[in-house]
């Protein structure tokens, strides 16, 4: 096999674990001699900033605005290759968080990611398409483990055309038969359908579990209704009293100290 067969072979076995099971991973994006510093100050700025909720899971949007440590892994060719085989080109990032879980967390909610989160006021009415509108990437800072609290997936549920956020029948918090810990190397990135069933596992080690949640929308799908002050907010939260996700805008000195082969990634959320 050559070295241009590889990354090919790669991106066609990412896609077929994309359709089948909704999910798949992608190794040693961050490599294991730089992962430890990443992950630590991750961690570090989560305590800082934010802290952690009372289920024990700590959380950060647009977490590029207060540390940048990911930044140089953020143009992996092997994950943007699959972003863009799934979103098409132009594909760029509608979130960028920090999720820790405390070592004794709770287990929770099975949910699907946004646009697909019913309870949402920017979502995709369900019964929603069988289709790739949207993608969500865990980068595992910390192993993902049973132990660790690796996050709970139902492979395939990313083909149903409703959630247990949009009372399907399903109890949130209860077992689903099929479901399984994400399990993967500090440094790997889980990709994921957004349709895709998931919920937080409990982390039952002495350690946080240390992620970063980065989203991908295509071109073409409105982001600007997770943004604090956009006239599309007003229209659909605030004047409705609905809840939304809020990510705030990414501030010009960070964005313009961005590589130049990102900055189309983050174009839309500039301050």
């Amino acid at each position: 096999m050559n070295s241009d067969a590889r990354p090919d072979s790669h991106l066609e076995q990412h896609v077929r674990a994309l359709g089948l099971n909704g999910f798949t991973t992608v190794k040693g994006v961050v490599p294991p001699g730089e992962v430890d510093a990443v992950r630590q100050s991750v961690a570090d700025t989560v305590e800082r900033i934010s802290g952690y909720s009372e289920a024990g899971v700590g959380f950060l949007a647009t977490v590029l605005n207060h540390d940048q440590s990911i930044v140089p892994y953020l143009v992996s060719p092997e994950l943007r290759g699959l972003v863009d085989r799934m979103l098409g080109s132009f594909a760029h990032v509608s979130f960028a968080s920090a999720i820790i879980n405390a070592p004794g967390n709770d287990r929770g909610k099975w949910h699907a990611d946004w646009p697909f989160n019913q309870e949402l006021a920017g979502r995709v009415a369900a019964p929603y398409p069988d289709a790739v509108m949207h993608l969500t990437s865990l980068w595992m800072l910390s192993p993902f483990s049973i132990e660790t609290g690796g996050t709970l997936v139902v492979p395939g549920s990313h083909r149903s055309p409703n959630n247990p956020t949009g009372e399907n029948g399903y109890d949130r918090y209860a077992p689903v038969p099929g479901e399984t810990n994400a399990v993967g190397a500090a440094g790997d990135v889980l990709v994921f359908d957004s349709r895709l069933w998931h919920a937080t596992a409990p982390n039952m080690t002495d350690r946080p579990r240390v992620a970063l949640a980065i989203r991908f929308a295509p071109w073409w799908l409105d982001v600007s209704v997770l943004r604090p002050g956009s006239r599309k907010r007003k229209q659909m939260v605030d004047e409705t009293g609905g809840i939304e996700n809020e990510a705030p805008w990414l501030n010009s000195d960070v964005y313009d100290g961005l590589p130049d082969n990102m900055r189309s990634l983050f174009r839309h959320m500039r301050a």
